[in-house]
């Protein structure tokens, strides 16, 4: 698995530094709020579970599935919800935890769904953010890191369900994907 791996783009060491740095900022930033936060299933799943544990607050959380991908490299720009939540978020406080935010659509779609369910206030924290790729006007309110117009994976991240399970972010070779 790793022999597709171009390099190292965030070791496990700085993964686990700004993810406490986030807890602390969130922390701050939610104090006597209700908040639930909202995972977006698969890719956000360790960073949500270490994020989590970072958080010295009460809070609820949940999961959504979304798809833009499929087996590809490329977002196809057409969102589908394929797990939707399992309470109401009303009157409640949501910080929408992603894996990367690249192109925005998914998260622009997101975001104008979960509005019209009338929460308190909608935030997003994201591992990644790869601006060079945005088509939506949408910005993370917690980043973790900018990154380049790379494809990445592990930590959560993945190419075609694979890598999920490496514990940093790496550059995917082009020849693990040039025939898809």
């Amino acid at each position: 698995m790793e022999e597709y791996i171009a390099k190292v783009l965030i070791s496990r060491e700085e993964l686990a530094k700004r993810v406490s740095e986030l807890g602390a900022e969130i922390t701050r930033d939610y104090a006597g709020k209700n908040l639930l936060v909202l995972g977006i299933l698969k890719g956000a799943v360790p960073f949500m579970s270490d994020l989590i544990r970072e958080i010295k607050l009460p809070l609820a959380y949940d999961f959504m599935a979304l798809s833009s991908y499929g087996a590809s490299t490329q977002s196809s720009g057409v969102v589908r919800i394929l797990k939707d939540l399992e309470r109401s978020v009303e009157d409640v406080h949501i910080l929408i935890t992603e894996d990367i935010v690249d192109t925005g659509l998914t998260l622009q779609y997101l975001k104008a769904n979960l509005k019209a369910r009338n929460p308190l206030s909608i935030k997003v924290v994201t591992l990644l953010d790869k601006a060079a790729r945005r088509q939506a006007e949408v910005f993370p309110d917690y980043n973790g890191f900018s990154i380049p117009d790379e494809f990445v994976v592990g930590y959560g991240l993945d190419f075609n369900e694979e890598y999920r399970n490496l514990p940093y972010i790496g550059v995917l070779k082009p020849e693990a994907y040039k025939f898809i």
